[in-house]
């Protein structure tokens, strides 16, 4: 088993490089072990096929310098948060036994993204409870809640409640959105339907909302976080 020290949990391929690619690194950066269990394969997108998407997945993985990438299939679309899937989930969560799970935000412009967090949300309380059982390869899994629940902010603006300055990564982050080339602007499919994300302006809207969250903390780049979870720091001098 590897355990990992972030694991992040969105429902398409693509979600995870727009909403935290730059704070995957700089953990990475600090040593520590990070890895995306896309729920869903994205097979529903207009452009690209669930195939294209696994092998552009494949590839951003490789430049976020990720520990683990893996898809756990469930339908895009049509996946609610009930008991099947839910132990889905939980069996990923004990599987890699994470102290920070990252997912979507608690609502947005896609409504696949607030059904995803209310799933991922639950199931991380669920994974705690040892009554639930799961297996994992015939061996029954240890009972595992992580210590944090986190949403990236998506298309739809929600105040952070906090932020992470992703400057030095920021052009890493940029490379692994565009390792999706089926999804966003590419002279190469620029034959196929185009889509609001496709649209060459949509990348500067990403750089212009991780601007935005840099300016509180007066860096250039930061990225934004929810929690239904109070925060706290061990002193005041720990604050930014």
């Amino acid at each position: 088993m590897v355990k990992l020290d972030i694991l992040v949990l969105p429902v398409h391929p693509d979600d995870a490089e727009l909403g935290c690619a730059g704070t995957l690194l700089k953990h990475h950066a600090l040593g520590k072990k990070t890895g995306i269990v896309d729920l869903t394969r994205g097979e529903l997108g207009t452009r690209g096929s669930a195939e294209i998407r696994m092998q552009e997945a494949a590839a951003a993985a490789d430049i976020l310098g990720l520990t683990v990438r893996d898809n756990l299939g469930l339908p895009d679309g049509f996946f609610q948060n009930t008991p099947e899937y839910q132990i889905k989930v939980i069996e990923v969560i004990r599987r890699y036994q994470p102290e920070i799970v990252i997912t979507n935000a608690y609502y947005d412009r896609h409504p696949d993204h607030g059904r995803a967090s209310d799933l991922v949300a639950t199931s991380c309380f669920l994974s705690g409870l040892r009554k639930i059982e799961t297996y994992d390869n015939g061996q029954l899994q240890e009972a595992w809640r992580p210590k944090h629940v986190l949403h990236f902010v998506q298309d739809s603006y929600i105040k952070p409640d906090i932020l992470i300055d992703i400057t030095d990564h920021f052009s890493t982050k940029v490379e692994s959105i565009k390792a999706y080339g089926s999804q966003f602007h590419n002279p190469d499919w620029i034959d196929e339907p185009q889509t609001y994300i496709s649209n060459p302006d949509f990348i500067l809207k990403v750089e212009a909302r991780d601007r935005e969250f840099g300016r509180p903390l007066q860096v250039t780049y930061a990225e934004g976080f929810l929690s239904q979870k109070i925060l706290g720091v061990d002193n005041l001098f720990n604050l930014r």
